[in-house]
């Protein structure tokens, strides 16, 4: 007697039994079924790049002993996709209004997160981590920082590509466009397309994740790309759950149990939103509530076909400037695009209320996110800073970095960035200070505080709560940051400050007077 346990990536586990010998039913395979296989299963298998048939057997004979057991291992997966045929378009963004006044100097993705790191550490980090050494940025507004932060970080910071680029692509005036800005996603990279073409040729690139700079997240981009491969598709979606209070802020999805894509609807409102609404419930063993999650956004994340990218971008959407507005409504219906679910921690932080609440969740325990992961680091600009010496502190679900001198003062749900200064008597509650690029010793404050003027960090018993503070702010003795009256908005640069969705925000480089109440 012979019998068969057969698991693979399309079917319930089942159990076959065979006779070697004699008839009638003992003829017949008896099969039985552990689970049932339903629509749901297809559909969660196609979406999480499972749809790739892989079998395990175990044979066990009729003598069977510890020496007799046998596994065998097979896969119908016809194609492996190689990272060293793949590049990555990471997209600086626009101007960057949603976060301003953070990017009243920088780009959106030179923006501090975490403490330590900047946003384009992000996909840049997921990238190498994903094995993908082959990185195009595109840059245009407030791009200096960005420049600095990615030279001295993936350039000059001792990391090796290789066969490998970093590259960075700056908007630029060309002879048939004079004004050389980019006007959409689709457009940056068309703007580029001579460029890039020449480098996927060069170096036989035969897929291109496109990605932004304004989100937190970890992901192996490989595993996208094999779905992509496994799929055949034009175009890959990496789409992720979403409630109905953020679905308007996305392209949403709409696919059959394939997962192919259908419908792509950009930012719809009213009775558009309610059309893109869908049956997650195949989510159901990843997001629990699945009545909570009925729409399903794309991240801002694609894998193309180097073809159908150069094809959409220089012969059939020549006028069509932007991937989710305007080209991926229409490819939809020409095109194999598919989605790929992704149930990991994921932020859009382009706001500066998803950035504030992103930063301040990484403090909490147990973090729904980690930036420290031994197989997965995310990388930042090396700084040699000293250990952060503290001095009869409380401290209490808060972030503190390297370089800080904290003395006698109370911190409670807050993320303290690099080389920050804080004084006795301080108190800081749900605040994000992003610390400074300049260390001013103990000595140099001294001298300026002689002086009469302001140093970096925060002076003796000030308090602060629900605050952001930009890098290399001044903030005095005895100041009061609270919005007690719950502004949502407010512009006062010339004080040094701007209130945003109720949140105070202190400008780079401000100074904060002895004694202000804001």
């Amino acid at each position: 007697m012979q019998f068969t346990l057969a698991l693979d990536g399309n079917t319930s586990p089942h159990l076959i039994r065979r006779s070697s010998e004699g008839g009638g039913s003992e003829r017949l395979m008896e099969r039985l079924n552990i689970g049932v296989i339903n629509q749901e299963k297809a559909l969660r298998n196609r979406c999480f790049g499972g749809g790739v048939a892989r079998t395990t057997q175990c044979v066990l004979t009729s003598d069977a002993c510890p020496e007799t057991l046998h596994f065998q291992a097979h896969s119908s997966r016809k194609s492996y996709a190689d990272a060293n045929r793949v590049s990555a378009i990471i997209l600086g963004g626009g101007t960057g209004a949603q976060l301003f006044p953070l990017t009243s100097t920088r780009a959106t993705p030179a923006v501090p997160i975490g403490g330590c790191h900047r946003l384009i550490d992000i996909p840049m980090s997921n990238c190498f981590n994903s094995g993908i050494n082959k990185i195009f940025v595109m840059t245009q507004f407030n791009s200096a920082s960005l420049n600095r932060h990615i030279h001295r970080t993936y350039l000059g910071g001792g990391i090796t590509f290789n066969d490998g680029s970093v590259q960075v692509l700056a908007a630029t005036q060309m002879p048939e466009e004079p004004t050389g800005w980019f006007e959409g996603t689709a457009d940056a990279i068309r703007k580029f397309v001579w460029v890039l073409e020449d480098y996927y040729n060069h170096k036989d690139i035969e897929h291109i994740v496109v990605l932004s700079g304004d989100q937190l997240y970890r992901m192996n981009y490989m595993e996208l790309v094999q779905k992509h491969v496994d799929d055949n598709a034009d175009i890959t979606i990496s789409c992720a759950p979403v409630d109905k209070s953020q679905a308007s802020n996305y392209g949403l999805v709409k696919f059959d149990y394939t997962g192919r894509v259908l419908q792509f609807f950009e930012k719809p409102t009213g009775a558009d939103l309610e059309s893109m609404r869908v049956d997650t419930n195949f989510l159901s063993y990843a997001i629990g509530d699945t009545q909570k999650y009925p729409y399903i956004a794309s991240m801002g994340v694609y894998v193309f076909k180097r073809d159908a990218l150069l094809n959409l971008l220089k012969s059939k959407y020549t006028q069509l400037q932007d991937f989710g507005s305007e080209i991926l409504p229409r490819a939809v219906l020409e095109h194999n695009v598919q989605a790929h679910i992704f149930t990991g921690y994921w932020e859009d932080v382009g706001t500066i209320k998803s950035f504030f609440d992103a930063n301040l969740a990484l403090t909490e325990q147990p973090s729904r996110f980690e930036f420290y992961d031994p197989k997965t680091p995310f990388f930042t600009a090396p700084r040699y800073l000293p250990p952060t010496q503290l001095d009869k502190c409380k401290i209490k679900e808060a972030f503190i970095s390297d370089g800080c001198l904290l003395s006698e003062c109370t911190i409670k749900h807050s993320v303290i960035g690099v080389c920050s200064r804080l004084r006795s008597g301080c108190e800081l509650k749900d605040t994000m200070m992003m610390g400074a690029d300049i260390y001013e010793t103990k000595e140099e404050a001294s001298k300026v505080l002689l002086s009469g003027k302001v140093p970096i960090g925060i002076g003796e018993n000030t308090k602060i709560r629900n605050c952001i503070i930009d890098i290399n702010a001044r903030i005095g003795r005895n100041v009061v940051i609270a919005n007690s009256k719950g502004i949502q908005e407010a512009n006062h640069p010339e004080e040094g400050y701007y209130i945003r969705s109720g949140i105070v925000v202190i400008l780079k480089n401000a100074t904060i007077k002895d004694g202000s109440v804001i």
